[in-house]
């Protein structure tokens, strides 16, 4: 029997002539989809699993801390795999590695045991690694050099619409089930707390095996589908580019630092806002009822990357992402300094303005690379560790400040994007 990932016969193109290149985008663009859908399960983790375990918020973010520590260490060696193989094979055994994730969840589930979870988690982000360093590049390569940013705004759309659609998901199947509070988890014995904990831990069972399924139906298509191996940054005849001359380039290592901060800040967010909703000084809205409204978070990065998409067709992305990071961390430090409703939808409306970070700070950060693009992702994608140090250290202060005033941390990390936006994106 054929391998899975044995991919059919490719053409070699010269994307950056253009041409006509809708369908193989349309294809790649379900990546996006499903890698988003699974990131922002998370959400819907913190609070299940703080809950459960009853953990506090810093220990709780150890679920964002594994998550993208695997951006870290998985990206170079994702940057080995698609040199060897070819951005198709890579991300065929990028959906089966989350795959196999996903199915970890089960066992996790069973016992249930946290550390599992963490496990589980990471082999999961592993596979999304993979699935980054090669469909980002992969996508602003797919055309004209001049729209890379708008191209990949619009693929990124797709992704925010899986991250939409997963807090509705997540609610509906995770944490609808019976849930009490920590008061009352206290007063149960030994043997009723651990029944407890069982029934809620093995809730995710049922979703991730679904998941997993529909990732491995999603590898066979990936593999099966004939699409184009861009000749200018996928020649595996010519001597690969080293990873120090990638990181010659001012642009990348700034466009590094941004993307980091932008992950941190963007994940820590989305990770409090069902605590945060949940704060009687807030919204005072129960667990189900506060990851709906999460869904307006990600709804907003959905709608902005589409406006954004058409709007870097005209306007210079660094301005652009400057002054959308602006607004962002205009829109932090109002969160910060009222309550209630003012608060609550102040930090929802980040998403909006969060939308073209992602995709515009990739593409200036591997802008005219050639044959270094591989190289430059993986430095990029490594970069989104960021999602696991700043959600962690967001944390902390929750835990010795107030999940209130801990927002100042994301606020900051936007100021940074400021200045990578007017000035740090810039060639050297």
């Amino acid at each position: 029997m054929a391998s899975p990932i044995s991919a059919p016969t490719t053409t070699h193109i010269d994307a950056s002539q253009g041409g006509n290149f809708k369908v193989p985008l349309a294809v790649v663009t379900m990546l996006f989809f499903m890698w988003g859908f699974l990131t922002c399960l998370n959400d819907i983790l913190v609070p299940h699993l703080k809950n459960v375990f009853d953990l506090n918020y810093t220990q709780v973010m150890f679920i964002q801390f594994t998550f993208f520590t695997a951006y870290f260490i998985m990206s170079i060696p994702s940057g080995k795999i698609i040199n060897w193989f070819g951005y198709q094979k890579g991300i065929v055994i990028g959906l089966l590695t989350a795959g196999t994730g996903t199915l970890l969840f089960y066992p996790a589930a069973s016992v249930p045991s946290y550390p599992l979870f963490l496990v589980a988690l990471f082999v999961l982000a592993s596979g999304i690694t993979l699935l980054q360093v090669a469909a980002n590049p992969y996508v602003a390569v797919l055309g004209k050099a001049d729209t890379a940013s708008s191209r990949l705004n619009l693929t990124q759309a797709f992704n925010s619409l899986g991250t939409t659609v997963a807090p509705y998901f997540g609610g509906l199947f995770i944490l609808t089930t019976t849930m009490i509070s920590v008061e009352e988890m206290h007063k149960l014995s030994p043997e009723k707390l651990q029944a407890y904990r069982l029934i809620e831990a093995t809730s995710v069972q049922v979703p991730y095996i679904g998941l997993a399924i529909a990732l491995v139906i999603l590898a066979v298509v990936m593999a099966k589908f004939k699409l184009p191996v861009i000749a200018s940054v996928e020649d595996h005849h010519a001597k690969a580019g080293k990873l120090s001359d990638a990181l010659k380039h001012r642009h990348l290592v700034l466009g590094a630092v941004a993307i980091f901060v932008y992950v941190g800040a963007e994940v820590s967010i989305g990770s409090f806002l069902v605590n945060f909703m949940g704060q009687p000084d807030i919204a005072g809205l129960k667990e189900a009822t506060a990851a709906g409204f999460v869904s307006y978070y990600w709804g907003g990065a959905m709608v902005g990357r589409f406006i954004g998409s058409a709007l870097l067709q005209k306007i210079n992305p660094g301005k652009l992402l400057g002054t959308f990071a602006l607004i962002t961390c205009s829109l932090v430090v109002i969160t910060i300094l009222t309550t209630g409703h003012v608060a609550m939808w102040t930090i929802l409306s980040v998403g909006l303005f969060n939308s073209i970070m992602f995709p515009t700070i990739f593409t200036l950060g591997i802008d005219g690379l050639g044959k270094l693009t591989s190289q430059a992702s993986s430095v990029l994608i490594m970069a989104i560790v960021g999602g696991a140090v700043i959600p962690l250290a967001q944390g902390a202060l929750a835990d010795n400040f107030g999940i209130h005033h801990a927002f100042i941390l994301p606020a900051i990390c936007y100021l940074y994007i400021v200045y990578y936006g007017f000035k740090g994106s810039r060639h050297s």
